[in-house]
Formats: structure tokens, C-alpha cells, sequence
């Protein structure tokens, strides 16, 4: 009989509410999530997939789960919060089998609750199978309609897509269970469009699939008697595989007792590589690899080629942690200007914390950075950090290191300014939220309160990812969306009004004073705009 946990103890889900997303973090871009997969009989399948899912934590921090088979039974665990609150080892320990997947979270579409954890599972008569998705879908309710789908029936993209194959395999009763899988991802995949980089089990078999514009990241794996597919690299060295290559767009990888075979369900003219540009900048991990190239030493080169085009006279180079470290360390080489440290993260601030009073707020960005008063007093200061978003937290910073002694700040950037949301499996509000948006680059310099302000050009950093030609999406940085867009998407577009996360479009305020608000609402106050 098919088995799902859905919880350490199944009938009693720790968390039933959503998660409220972080306050002392709002300034970066959020990912939509980190998947993983295994095939490896005879090896702890469920402690690997554990260890990959850690690896890949930084694209996800609102659920984790895994689906582990044995042969006969597929079990399905998944709760809210890090993969360390998921699991302990005493439920890895009763998840045994020779494959599994699993998948660590931010949510895109869908809210953040219990209900949309994933992997998502569905059974068909005697057939089971359980899906992790990285990405975003953009046309969710179209495809619900088709399918005639009541509101409510599914609450996610994620969910949706395990609706409809699960409607395609009941379609099939006289097909063998494998072929009916293949025959229903034939029929389902040509249909979604947007960001879906996914991971699929049954129960004998792990499958990988990657959009045909590969929005997301996906790789494979080898490793001693098995094949892994991951995310991101680092998800394979943590448990000792070596990296095979990455999966094409379009590409679907079957792994089976048989080996490793592809295949390609999508039309030929469809195939358009656009990896997302922010994977190089931002969201992987500097460890990773991607188009073949090493992630850190493409955002030291973003540093250096922004030196080139924006220098300035200072005393220190200094990097935000993490994100901004690789991109200030290329700075500094290629000015000549010191590199250190100024400010100083504390890693341990929970991903959830939400400060409950405006006074604790105003304290959110100290209690996540904190000036190194001896690096910064009476110097000038070149900062630099991979991109600014809503800018509240950038200003907060800005303000601790002159109160820290500082006698210039310059800001520089290692991306263009962020002007436009992403519907592809980013999450980073509406327009009106984003400050490049909203002010140009002198105005963001005067809400920042820097004495000088560059970003790096789209140019310079296509040319710094070492993988130029290869095919990106800069629509967050262009207007230029590959997949067309409907003008009704949003995150909660599935899900009943009773159902929605309560935090959904809450932006919130990091400064205590009076331009502690929207980017938007500062526009009007600072510049008199209405």
C-alpha cells in the first residue's frame, strides 16, 4: 500500500499557518527553491538526499521535503522551515530505499503553508509519484481551466502540474506503468510555459526535467553505483558525486535500474536557452558551475570590469556579506585599493524573524550587519554589493557605517539597476517595490545618502559570466520578458481567498524614520511626485 508521511507525524503537521517572510533580509532578491534527486540502490539514499538539500538551502528556507522509494512504497516527508527542522535522524533512519528526491523551498505560487510543501504526491490506482519544481509557471489558470479544474483543486503551479499528470495517467489504464509515466510527461510538458526545472520519482525511477528556455538550473551527476541530479553543483560535491553536465533546455533525464537515457517532448522552435542572468549574480552558490563557468570568479570579474568603468578615490574596498564579497575582492585588484572588511554578518538570525514593534524593526538591519568601527572610522569607503532592490536595507547600512565614522561611502553595484519583477521564479514584488523602478540613479544616490553611486552595465556583465552567447534572461533588468506574461499572474492566483498566506504583499520597513516606507511612497515624498 502507497505510503505518505507528510509530517514527522503524519496526522499532526507541525505548522498549519504560513510562514511569515523575513523582515531583516528584504533588500535581496528571493529564489523560488533548490531540488534534488538520487538513484543509488544499496546506498542511504535519504542521508544523501538530506545532505544535498543542505547544500542547496540558500534557494529555499520555507519548507523541505523528501520522497524515498523502496520498490514497493514511495514515503513522502516534508514540514516548514530549513531541511534541519524537517528531518532529524530518526526519521532519516526509517526512510529507506534506493531512490528519492526532495526539494527545499521559497514560494512563487502558492503561499508559504504546510499545504504547498513539497514534494507535491499523487497516487493513480496502484501508481504513485511525488515532484519537486524550481521555477515559476506563468500560465497556471489557463491551464486549470482547460482541465476544468473547481477553485481550490490545486494551490500551487507545482500542484497543477501533479493534477495534470496525475488526469493523464488515469487516461491510460492499459498502458504498463512506465510507459503510461513517459506518455503522460509527453502529454503535460509541451503545455506548461515559464521557469520549471523538476525532479520526479515513482518508484522505480528518478526523473529530471528542464524547461525548453532553462530559466532554471539543473544538472547530473555520477556516483559510485548511482546518478544524481541537483540544482546546483555543490549539492553534488557535499555527497561525493562528480558532475556529469548540465541538463539542456527541454531535456527530460530518465534514471532506472537500466541506466541514464534523455528525451526531448518539446518542438523544436520552442528550445531557447535563457538561463537567468541573477544565477551568476545573486541566487547560486559561489561554489557552483554554470554554462561551465565558476560562479565566484565570474562575480570577481564583475567587481574588476566595474572598477574599469565607475572608479573612485578611496581607502578601502569593502563587500556586503555574502553576495557582494567575490565582486568587491575583484574591486580591489583591479583598482589597486586595499580590500577589508567592514561590516560584519550575523549568520544566525533566523529566515522567519519578523520584529513585532517599529523599534525593534529599526534594529533588524544591525541585528543582521554590523559596522567593524576600526576598518571604517575616517576612511572613505568604496561598498559593494550585487544588486539593490527595494534599497531599505541598503540605506540602513549606509547609515551605520557613517555613524560608524565613515567619511565617504561610494555604492557600487555589480549588476544594472532592478526595474523589473520576475514571473519565472524570483520573488521580488511589483514595481512599485522595486527603487530603480521608481527613481533614477542620481535619486537612488540621494535616498541612499552615498556621495556616489554606479552600476555595472548589461554589457559588461554578460561579458563577466565568461559565458557570453550562451543565452540569458535579463528581464528583471530590461523589460524583456522571453515567455509573454498574462497581466492577471500572481503568487496566490490558485488559492481561495481563505487560503492565502496573510503576509502576501507586505513590504516590510527596516528605518525608523519618516521615508521608512515604499520605494514608491519615498518617490513622492522626496521628489514630489504623486
Amino acid at each position: 500500500m502507497p505510503r505518505v508521511s507528510t509530517s514527522p507525524a503524519a496526522s499532526e503537521p507541525r505548522h498549519l499557518g504560513p510562514v511569515a517572510h523575513p523582515s531583516a533580509d528584504d533588500d535581496t532578491p528571493k529564489e523560488a527553491c533548490g531540488v534534488f534527486g538520487v538513484f543509488a540502490p544499496g546506498q542511504p539514499v535519504a542521508h544523501l538526499t538530506y545532505l544535498g538539500l543542505y547544500a542547496l538551502q540558500h534557494r529555499g528556507q520555507e519548507s523541505a521535503g523528501m520522497a524515498v522509494s523502496d520498490g514497493e512504497t514511495l514515503t513522502v516527508v516534508k514540514d516548514m522551515g530549513l531541511v534541519s527542522n524537517a528531518f532529524d535522524d530518526r526519521t532519516l533512519a526509517a526512510l529507506t530505499g534506493g531512490l528519492a528526491v526532495g526539494q527545499t523551498r521559497y514560494s512563487t505560487s502558492g503561499s508559504s503553508t504546510w499545504r504547498n510543501a513539497q514534494p507535491v504526491y499523487r497516487g493513480v490506482g496502484h501508481f504513485e509519484f511525488a515532484l519537486g519544481h524550481n521555477g515559476n509557471l506563468v500560465n497556471t489558470e489557463e491551464l486549470a481551466a482547460a482541465a476544468g479544474m473547481l477553485p481550490g483543486t490545486v494551490t500551487s503551479d507545482s500542484d497543477l502540474v501533479a493534477e495534470l499528470l496525475a488526469a493523464e495517467l488515469l487516461a491510460t489504464p492499459d498502458l504498463e506503468d512506465g510507459e503510461a509515466f513517459d506518455a503522460a510527461l509527453l502529454a503535460v510538458l509541451p503545455t506548461l510555459k515559464g521557469a520549471f526545472s523538476l525532479v520526479l520519482a515513482d518508484r522505480d525511477r528518478i526523473i529530471g526535467v528542464r524547461d525548453p528556455n532553462g530559466f532554471r538550473p539543473l544538472c547530473l551527476g555520477r556516483l559510485d553505483g548511482g546518478w544524481v541530479l541537483a540544482s546546483e553543483t555543490p549539492a553534488l560535491d557535499v555527497i561525493g558525486a562528480h558532475m556529469v553536465r548540465e541538463l539542456d533546455p527541454g531535456e527530460v533525464v530518465v534514471i532506472d535500474a537500466s541506466g541514464c537515457r534523455s528525451f526531448n517532448p518539446f518542438a523544436p522552435e520552442t528550445i531557447e536557452p535563457t538561463l537567468c542572468l541573477f544565477e551568476f549574480v545573486y541566487f547560486a552558490r559561489p561554489d557552483a558551475v554554470l554554462y561551465g563557468q565558476s560562479v565566484h570568479h565570474a562575480r570577481v570579474r564583475m567587481g574588476e570590469a566595474l572598477a574599469e568603468q565607475a572608479p573612485v578615490e578611496a581607502d578601502l574596498v569593502m563587500g556586503v556579506p555574502e553576495s557582494g564579497m567575490p565582486a568587491a575582492e575583484g574591486y580591489a585588484r583591479a583598482s589597486g585599493i586595499p580590500y577589508g572588511q567592514g561590516l560584519v554578518k550575523n549568520r544566525y538570525i533566523g529566515r522567519t524573524f519578523i520584529a513585532p514593534t517599529q523599534a525593534l524593526r529599526a534594529t533588524a538591519v544591525r541585528m543582521k550587519l554590523n559596522p567593524l568601527s576600526d576598518s571604517t572610522e575616517g576612511q572613505r569607503l568604496i561598498v559593494v554589493d550585487d544588486s539593490i532592490v527595494r534599497g531599505t536595507t541598503t540605506r540602513a547600512m549606509v547609515r551605520m557605517l557613517r555613524d560608524a565614522g565613515a567619511t565617504e561611502v561610494h555604492m557600487r553595484i555589480s549588476s544594472p539597476p532592478y526595474r523589473w519583477p520576475c514571473f519565472y521564479g524570483m520573488d521580488t514584488g511589483s514595481r512599485g517595490e522595486l527603487l530603480a523602478a521608481n527613481l533614477t540613479v542620481d535619486e537612488i544616490r540621494e535616498y541612499l545618502d552615498v556621495d556616489s553611486l554606479a552600476y555595472l552595465t548589461i554589457d559588461r556583465l554578460m561579458d563577466s559570466t565568461g559565458a557570453v552567447g550562451a543565452g540569458y534572461c535579463n528581464a528583471c533588468l530590461t523589460g524583456e520578458y522571453p515567455v509573454e506574461i498574462p497581466s492577471n499572474l500572481s503568487k496566490s492566483l490558485l488559492e481561495p481567498a481563505g487560503l492565502r498566506d496573510g503576509t502576501e504583499g507586505v513590504v516590510p520597513t527596516l528605518v525608523d524614520d519618516s521615508h521608512s516606507g515604499l520605494p514608491a511612497d519615498d518617490v513622492a515624498r522626496l521628489f514630489g511626485r504623486t
